[in-house]
């Protein structure tokens, strides 16, 4: 049987680890940390959507949103497993100049069929009571001048994608894909991978401990580690695109703050640069949408001592309280830390690699948990068109998405890419 070795026990590396176990491979997965989806899973928002700025993106998204409707039936575990919950409660995107009145995304969604609703400025509030409309672009921080005062106009109106929502637990998502797994012979190892071994190919992996693990092929699913291991792969010399590690911070809004007839959908705000979803206890998650003020957070580790959140947080919770005037922000602005795996262009790479037997699904922070039982799957595909000989460099596989019947070409997500130009070189993908 054929050995694989997944570095990566978050989302995404759980599902890649289910799919080859699926295909017939002896799979073990290493990983730092005691529990899978404890790396920056934990800190995602566990959103679910279908706008995105590429063909390809939308469908694998549309194809990921299957995948969560039917999780229990996707996974197989024994009845009466925990599993995560989706959450399916739509998610609106309001109309703006630069999203070009989501002409684009609407394009995709007819072509993809993927359901969706125009809203004009009445409905948007009666679905989203206590929002005002007033148009506040560019956003600003809270120490330039005009900060929170209107530029005139008013949003035209927004696009609602019925069918989206947001998982309930993102970390019990990968435990549940890492569970499927295991019950399918894959084991997990703890461990820092301290060096990539090989000799005319890939050839397993030593961990800081002096453990070696060999294999046949390894995938480097490490998060905001990606780029650390791809140096330790010496991969990194024909990659058009690279990674690198962004700290983030979300806010949290407790129920006191919210007005009556709290936030109940998922929205997605370009005029002020933030997105919002309700949470399960109640209350609503605010994140950033790249706001051009708003420097970005880059570090040099995957990392960070710097726990608790600060000034990015408060800031977003401002604007958040820009469209929705009656939320009382509290004295102290709560939230979570995590930590980005960013590509140069915010599209993941999902490919093999110059070192023959070494794979990657790398720069998938921020927009890619929606699409972690898909991705696995293509991963999966991947590497058995490669390992069987397939040049998918030359000739990249065309994938057939099991739920939805759409084809993606898999070189849209080549690491030798340059950066997309259709991009929108932001969080939204």
């Amino acid at each position: 049987m054929r050995e694989a070795i997944i570095i990566g026990t978050g989302v995404i590396g759980a599902a890649t680890a289910l799919a080859l176990v699926r295909a017939g491979w002896r799979v073990t997965s290493v990983d730092r940390n005691a529990v899978a989806g404890h790396g920056s899973t934990s800190a995602s928002s566990g959103v679910v959507r279908m706008h995105y700025s590429t063909r390809e993106g939308t469908a694998l998204a549309w194809e990921g949103t299957r995948h969560w409707q039917d999780w229990a039936g996707f996974l197989g575990l024994p009845a009466g497993a925990t599993l995560a919950r989706f959450r399916q409660c739509g998610c609106l995107v309001l109309k703006h100049g630069t999203n070009d009145g989501l002409a684009r995304e609407m394009a995709h969604g007819r072509a993809l069929g993927i359901p969706f609703e125009e809203w004009d400025p009445a409905t948007i509030r009666d679905r989203w009571p206590g929002a005002d409309l007033v148009g506040y672009f560019p956003p600003k921080r809270p120490d330039d001048a005009g900060f929170a005062a209107p530029t005139g106009g008013e949003i035209g109106g927004g696009v609602f994608w019925p069918e989206a929502g947001y998982v309930s637990d993102p970390a019990l998502a990968a435990q549940n894909l890492m569970a499927a797994a295991c019950a399918g012979g894959a084991r997990i190892l703890r461990g820092d991978v301290a060096e990539i071994l090989r000799d005319d190919r890939v050839a397993g992996v030593r961990l800081a401990d002096g453990r070696e693990i060999r294999a046949d092929v390894v995938v480097n699913v490490a998060g905001p580690g990606s780029a650390a291991i791809n140096r330790l792969a010496g991969v990194t010399g024909d990659m058009g695109v690279g990674t690198r590690p962004q700290r983030m911070e979300t806010a949290h809004l407790p129920p006191a703050a919210l007005p009556a007839g709290a936030q109940e959908i998922i929205v997605s705000d370009a005029d002020v640069a933030v997105y919002s979803k309700p949470d399960v206890g109640g209350g609503v998650s605010v994140g950033t949408q790249g706001a051009e003020r708003d420097p970005p957070d880059w570090i040099e580790t995957d990392r960070t001592d710097r726990d608790t959140v600060g000034a990015q947080a408060e800031v977003q919770a401002m604007r958040y309280a820009m469209r929705v005037p009656q939320v009382g922000l509290p004295g102290r602005v709560a939230g979570a830390v995590g930590i980005y795996d960013v590509s140069d262009d915010w599209l993941p790479i999902y490919d093999r690699a110059s070192l023959p037997g070494f794979y990657m699904a790398c720069g998938t922070s921020g927009n890619q948990f929606k699409n972690a039982p898909v991705a696995g799957r293509i991963m999966a595909a991947l590497i058995n068109y490669c390992e069987a000989g397939g040049d998918h460099d030359a000739a990249p596989l065309q994938f057939d998405l099991p739920y939805t019947g759409n084809r993606i070409d898999l070189g849209h997500f080549s690491r030798r890419r340059t950066a997309h130009p259709g991009s929108s070189f932001s969080v939204l993908g």
